[in-house]
Parts: C-alpha cells; sequence; structure tokens
C-alpha cells in the first residue's frame, strides 16, 4: 500500500490532506471527528485581531452608558474586563491538548504590534506552527503594492524574531507578482506558503437595493489558481507549497502533488460534503497511487511542475492565445 507521509514546515504528517481554519477547527467535537476521518493536521480558527477590536470597542460603549448616571446608581454595572486574546488562547490551549495531530495556530492582524504579540502568545500555547493570513484589501488609490509588501515582509522579520516555531504565510493571488513576493519570503526564511486565502466577495441585491455579503464558498475550477502556482514554484523555492482552494476529491490532492505542492487545505469540501470527505480523498489518493504504482508522494510529486513537465509553457501560456490560434476547439458541438 502506497505510503502518503509528507513532510509540512518542518513537521512529519501521516498524509497531505489538511483541515483549514474554520468553525469546524474551533470546536473539540469536529477536531476529533476531523481527526478520526484522518487528516493530517489542522489549522485552527483564525485569532483576528480585528475582532478583538470591536469587541473592545463594544465593551468601552457599553461602560460608557453609565457616564451619566448619578453617584447612587454608580454601583449598577459591575467591574468588567475584556478578555482579549486570552480566550481564543485558552481555546488553543485546549485544542492543543485534545489533539493528536499536529495543530497550527492562525493568526490574521492588522497593525505589526499585534502580529508579533498575538504570534507570540499563540506560539507559547505549543502549537506545532504558525499561519500568518496576509491580505491588503485595495481601499486607498494612494497605497502603492511596494509599501504593502514591504510591511508584510517587515512583519515576518519582526514574528521569526519572537517565535521558535516554524512560521508558514497565507497569501491572496492578488500581488503584482506573486512569484516574487513569494521569493522573498523564502529568503526571510518562511517555512511555507499557502495558496491562497479566500475572502468575502461583496453582491448587490438590485430588488432589495441593498448589499449583501453572501458565503463563498469556492468550486473546483478555482484550484487551477493555485495550481498554477504551486507549478511555478516548485523546486525554485526552499519554503513548502501547501495548496488552497478548490480542492474537492483525491484527484485533486494528486493534481496539486504532481504540481508540485507539499500538502493541501480543504475547508469547502467538509461543509459541503461532512467531514467523512477527509477520508475519501485520502483513500482515493492511496488508490491513485497504487494503480499508478507510486510508493511514496516523492515518487511523483513535482513531476508535472514547470520544471519537470514537457510542456512547461502550460503555465505561462495565456489561453486566449491558444483560442485564437484554434477556435474551433473550443466550439461547443450543435446539439449538446
Amino acid at each position: 500500500m502506497a505510503d502518503l507521509q509528507t513532510r509540512y514546515l518542518g513537521l512529519t504528517l501521516k498524509n497531505p490532506v489538511i483541515a483549514g481554519a474554520s468553525d469546524l477547527t474551533a470546536n473539540l467535537d469536529t477536531i476529533r471527528r476531523i481527526e478520526a476521518a484522518g487528516a493530517g493536521a489542522i489549522v485552527l480558527k483564525s485569532l483576528f485581531e480585528e475582532q478583538i477590536q470591536l469587541e473592545r470597542f463594544k465593551l468601552a460603549e457599553d461602560l460608557a452608558r453609565g457616564e451619566s448616571l448619578n453617584a447612587e446608581m454608580a454601583t449598577i454595572f459591575p467591574k468588567l474586563e475584556h478578555a482579549g486574546p486570552k480566550e481564543h488562547l485558552m481555546w488553543v490551549r485546549k485544542a492543543k491538548a485534545g489533539a493528536k495531530i499536529p495543530v497550527i495556530a492562525s493568526l490574521n492582524c492588522v497593525s505589526r504590534a499585534a502580529w508579533v504579540e498575538y504570534a507570540a502568545a499563540l506560539a507559547g500555547e505549543g502549537v506545532d506552527a504558525l499561519e500568518l493570513n496576509f491580505f491588503a484589501t485595495p481601499r486607498d488609490p494612494e497605497v502603492s503594492g511596494a509599501l504593502v509588501e514591504e510591511e508584510q515582509l517587515e512583519v515576518v522579520r519582526a514574528v521569526k524574531a519572537a517565535v521558535k516555531v516554524p512560521v508558514s504565510v497565507k497569501l491572496s493571488p492578488l500581488y503584482a507578482n506573486p512569484l516574487n513576493f513569494i521569493s522573498r519570503l523564502d529568503r526571510e526564511g518562511v517555512a511555507g506558503v499557502v495558496l491562497f486565502n479566500r475572502f468575502f466577495q461583496p453582491d448587490i441585491d438590485p430588488e432589495r437595493l441593498s448589499i449583501e455579503l453572501p458565503f463563498n464558498f469556492s468550486s473546483p475550477v478555482d484550484s487551477r489558481v493555485p495550481l498554477r502556482y504551486a507549478g511555478l514554484l516548485f523546486g525554485r523555492i526552499r519554503a513548502d507549497v501547501c495548496a488552497s482552494t478548490g480542492i474537492m476529491s483525491g484527484a485533486d490532492v494528486a493534481r496539486m502533488l504532481l504540481a508540485g505542492a507539499s500538502a493541501v487545505q480543504v475547508v469547502t469540501v467538509l461543509y459541503r460534503h461532512r467531514i467523512d470527505a477527509i477520508g475519501r480523498m485520502i483513500g482515493d489518493l492511496g488508490a491513485w497511487m497504487d494503480g499508478k504504482g507510486f510508493r511514496a508522494l516523492a515518487d511523483f510529486r513535482g513531476s508535472l511542475s514547470a520544471k519537470n513537465a514537457k510542456d512547461s509553457w502550460a503555465y505561462t501560456r495565456a489561453q486566449y492565445a491558444k483560442m485564437l490560434l484554434s477556435p474551433k476547439q473550443f466550439v461547443e458541438p450543435v446539439g449538446t
């Protein structure tokens, strides 16, 4: 039987399927079910600096309501103290103590000071690695991409100096040149990169004349973007590549490994097809390897990357150019 063991962030995983950060990894019961399904590791639900700040503002607002009351009523409010990140850290401690597979903490901050403070606090809870979620939603036309990248590199340097556990970075694909930025992260010594973050996108309801915020699940076609970059990065950086978004089956896992990824993260498939989907993905991957005569992931990982594939131009060719050269192959047959 095929050996599915892989190395990711310096950790030995029994297989490359990782349960990504979500509400499913914020509950001990579902974490146990994820373990039982066979996942190689879990990424705990993110600690969000913005959420903590909002909670602090709400607490301050609630306390301020009593300021105009008279002295006789001043004791109507009990002494309150906002927990800040303490509640999340307590949860991380419990999750790490209860899990038998590697546990990766996820962090999403805005200010550099919070990145360092919370990263050190999470590392102090004994997690096996940290995942920093980098994003920069365009909102100010005066902020250059170069400035955003340099600020994020400074965060990496500061966090790495503050913790001893492996540090990975989860990125969006919306950099001017993701390959360049990932190479710079690699030179800073990150242990891995996760491709890619999936953002909530707004929608507009024209009947209600309102802005909606629907929950955006990924679809299989979304996996082609991380596959492209995994294939382009294989053999070019020391950091591990973990593919994320649109990975729904064992065949999808095989595709990412063939491109050069060391592991994958899954979330949507766990909501759509339940946690047991992990076991099916792992079983299908093993069966595929047995059928192809592969005994270990190293036998084929990266074999269809840009570095090793016969048609390496497939990773850089513009699809529309191929369509213009051979348009007939893209015409749907009549009657289908």
